[in-house]
């Protein structure tokens, strides 16, 4: 039995129980604020209800523990190389969102013989049980690994600011995603969110510009889904470690995360992508790495 065939029975398998909708949030650079925002709607997916799992795949930077405030006892190295169970590398942080520390782990995925990666894919597979929604916070930037998660989510939030080369790096991005070869446009939907803006209609003038572009060289469907404004108790919040939607309730960054979520939640519930849950996303990574 080759891999391709295990990996179908897995995922054959994981059709008779729920299985999680899986975000990634991504960024063509640094510093546009993406892991505030994976953090922040994690916090506001909790308050709706539901079960969140955010897996840090930024590769080096521990910066959700950091936001959070929590160092974590094990990460996604311990499952693959130290016989870890999926429950405990998961470290649970405010109104009990959970996260998982991706380390060098998912990298050194690539390197696991064949039955090893099943086991790990089935372990993975536990989190559609655990977790109604996983966010994936990818590293910033057009790397190889970025791709692969990106390529291999069927809901991807692309955060990008009104400096000129933030807007420069998302279309650069967008871009490799475009000619990658596993890329599907058909299932794959894209969605902007504009962040450090002073008002509104910044936003909507920002994604307009980046939408004309990729529409025209692209043709990628991208869509907007919001603003996140320009906030004093956002950067409060980062400097003392708590996220703002704990902190600070009222605050203009709370509520634009909170309207950014509940919008997440009303076009899943109309017309969103189909949920692959964990043992498809991974396993779409892995089928394309030579093994």
């Amino acid at each position: 039995m080759d891999q391709a065939e295990q990996l179908r029975i897995i995922k054959a398998g994981q059709q008779s129980r729920p299985l999680a909708r899986v975000i990634t949030v991504t960024s063509g650079k640094g510093g546009v604020g993406k892991s505030n925002t994976s953090i922040n709607l994690a916090i506001q997916f909790r308050k709706m209800g539901q079960r969140v799992i955010i897996l840090d795949a930024d590769f080096g930077l521990a910066n959700i523990e950091i936001m959070f405030g929590t160092v974590p006892k094990h990460n996604l190295c311990d499952l693959i190389y130290q016989g870890k169970n999926i429950k405990e590398i998961i470290t649970w942080g405010a109104m009990d969102v959970g996260f998982i520390s991706g380390g060098s782990g998912i990298v050194g995925m690539a390197n696991l013989s064949r039955d090893y990666l099943v086991y790990i894919i089935r372990n993975l597979a536990q989190l559609d049980a655990i977790a109604d929604i996983i966010i994936v916070d990818t590293g910033a930037g057009i790397s190889d690994a970025v791709l692969e998660f990106l390529v291999a989510s069927g809901e991807i939030l692309l955060v990008t600011t009104p400096e000129p080369t933030s807007i420069t790096d998302s279309y650069s991005l967008l871009k490799s995603l475009s000619i990658h070869p596993r890329y599907d446009s058909s299932t794959t939907a894209v969605k902007m969110i504009a962040n450090k803006v002073e008002k509104e209609e910044e936003g909507e003038v920002l994604f307009n510009k980046l939408n004309a572009v990729v529409a025209r060289y692209l043709k990628i469907p991208i869509s907007y889904l919001g603003v996140i404004p320009q906030d004093p108790l956002l950067a409060r919040a980062v400097m003392q470690q708590t996220p703002v939607s704990i902190q600070s309730p009222g605050a203009k960054s709370t509520q634009a995360y909170e309207r950014i979520a509940a919008k997440l939640m009303n076009r899943e519930e109309s017309s969103g992508p189909p949920r692959r849950g964990m043992a498809a996303f991974f396993s779409h990574i892995i089928s394309g790495r030579k093994i």
